[in-house]
C-alpha cells in the first residue's frame, strides 16, 4: 500500500506535561492531569507502532480525548467556555509545512489537531475527520493542516481510496463491465475534485500531493474509457467501442508520464510507486488486448466507421460507492466530575504565556514505522 497511495507525513508535537501544579487542588484533578499526560504520550506511541491496530488505536485516542474533553465541555452547570480550556500550550506542526511548529494556548487546537493526525493515520485504513475546527479561537493560516482547502482535500481523497478498494474488488469478483467502468469515472471525479481544491494552495507545499492526485485521475479515467469500450462492444457498437478504448489508451499513457513527474517532483509525504505495481501495469496490457480484439473483430465482422470524438462518459454507479462513517468523540470521562473541576483553582499557580500564532519552534518529524508492501496480485490495492 505505501507503493501505491502518497501519504503525507503524521504531525508531529511537542510533550505535554499538564503539570498544573497549584492549580490542580485535589488528589482527583491531580490523577486527571497525570492521566492526562499518560493517555497522550500512549495514543503518540501508537502513531509510530507497527503493530498498532485500528481498535487499539481507537482505545487509545478514546481515552486521550474522552480526558481532554474535560478542559473543553463546560463542567460547571453554564455555557460558559470552561475555566481550564486556555490553561496549556500546545505546539504541533503541519503536514504540508516541515518541522516549523506553531502553537495555541487552547485546548481545542489540541483536540483537532491530534483528531487530525488519528485521522491521517486511519487512511491506511480509510476513516473521517470531525468537527470542531471552527471553535478555534485562532484560524488556521493558509495551506496549514486545519485550514479549509487541506481538510476538504483530504476529506476527498480518502472518499476516492477507498473507493479504488471496491473497484479492485468488483474486477475480481468479474462484475459488470458497466458498474467498473461507472466506478471508476467516479472514482477519477473524486482525484479530479481533490486535485482543484488545491489550486489556490502555494505550489511549494503542494505540487508533489497534486502531481499524485492528477496520475490517479488519469488512470482511472483510462479503467472507466476501457470498461466503457467493453459496454459498447457488448452492445455491438464496435466503433464507438474501439474510440473509447483509444481514449483509455490515451489517458493510460499521460498516467504513465505523471507517475514520472511525481517521482521527480520535490514536496512532503511519502513516493508512491504506482507504475511499477501489477494492479497499474495489467490495466496498460488489458487496454491493448482489449483494443486489439475490438479492431479483429470490426474488420471482420461490424465495419463500423470509429468516430472522431470519444463516446461521452455519462455514467452514475447504481451502487457500490464508498460512504464515509461519521467520527464521534467519545464520552467524557467519568473522572471529570462538577465536584473536581472545582477543585482547579486558577488563582493559584503559575499559568504559561500565552502563545503566538507563528512559526517559533523546529520540531523533530515523527518517524514513522517502514511497512513493507503486500504481495502484490494485481487487483487488492490496500
Amino acid at each position: 500500500m505505501t507503493h501505491w497511495f502518497h501519504r503525507n507525513p503524521l504531525k508531529a508535537t511537542a510533550p505535554v506535561s499538564f503539570n498544573l501544579y497549584g492549580v490542580a487542588s485535589s488528589p482527583a484533578a491531580n490523577k486527571i492531569c497525570n492521566d492526562l499526560r499518560t493517555a497522550r504520550a500512549r495514543l503518540l506511541d501508537a502513531f509510530t507502532d507497527a503493530t498498532c491496530t485500528p481498535e487499539i488505536m481507537k482505545k487509545s485516542s478514546d481515552e486521550y480525548f474522552a480526558l481532554l474533553q474535560g478542559f473543553i465541555l463546560p463542567l460547571d452547570g453554564t455555557t460558559q467556555e470552561n475555566k481550564l480550556r486556555f490553561i496549556q500550550n500546545f505546539k504541533w506542526t503541519d503536514s504540508l509545512q516541515g518541522n516549523i511548529a506553531s502553537a495555541q494556548q487552547d485546548a481545542v487546537f489540541e483536540l483537532v489537531s491530534m483528531a487530525f493526525n488519528v485521522a491521517i493515520w486511519y487512511t491506511k485504513f480509510a476513516s473521517r475527520l470531525e468537527t470542531h475546527i471552527p471553535r478555534l479561537i485562532t484560524p488556521a493560516e493558509k495551506g496549514r493542516d486545519l485550514e479549509p482547502r487541506v481538510i476538504d482535500t483530504y476529506i476527498v481523497q480518502i472518499q476516492a481510496e477507498a473507493q479504488e478498494v471496491t473497484i479492485a474488488r468488483a474486477i475480481e469478483l468479474k462484475h459488470n463491465a458497466s458498474l467498473i467502468a461507472a466506478l471508476s469515472f467516479e472514482t477519477a471525479n473524486f482525484y479530479q475534485k481533490a486535485d482543484h481544491t488545491l489550486n489556490t494552495l502555494d505550489p511549494e507545499c503542494s505540487s508533489k500531493w497534486k502531481k499524485y492526485l492528477q496520475l490517479k485521475q488519469h488512470f482511472y479515467m483510462a479503467y472507466a474509457h476501457c470498461y466503457h469500450g467493453q459496454t459498447l462492444l457488448a452492445g455491438d457498437k464496435c466503433g464507438d467501442a474501439i474510440r473509447s478504448l483509444q481514449e483509455a489508451e490515451k489517458f493510460y499513457s499521460r498516467a504513465e508520464a505523471l507517475c514520472k513527474e511525481y517521482r521527480q517532483t520535490k514536496g512532503p509525504g511519502s513516493t508512491a510507486k504506482p507504475s511499477e505495481q501489477l494492479f497499474f501495469k495489467k490495466l496498460g496490457t488489458f487496454i491493448k488486448n482489449t483494443l486489439e480484439k475490438c479492431q479483429r473483430e470490426n474488420g471482420f465482422i461490424y465495419f463500423h466507421k470509429v468516430p472522431a470524438e470519444a463516446p461521452a462518459l455519462e455514467l452514475k454507479a447504481s451502487y457500490g460507492l464508498a460512504e464515509p462513517t461519521p467520527f464521534e468523540l467519545p464520552p467524557l470521562s467519568a473522572q471529570c466530575t462538577p465536584e473536581v473541576y472545582a477543585t482547579f483553582d486558577l488563582t493559584k499557580g503559575p499559568k504559561e504565556d500565552k502563545a503566538k500564532a507563528k512559526h517559533d519552534e523546529e520540531i523533530k518529524p515523527v518517524k514513522e514505522p517502514d511497512l513493507k508492501p503486500q504481495k502484490d496480485t494485481g487487483c487488492v490495492v490496500s
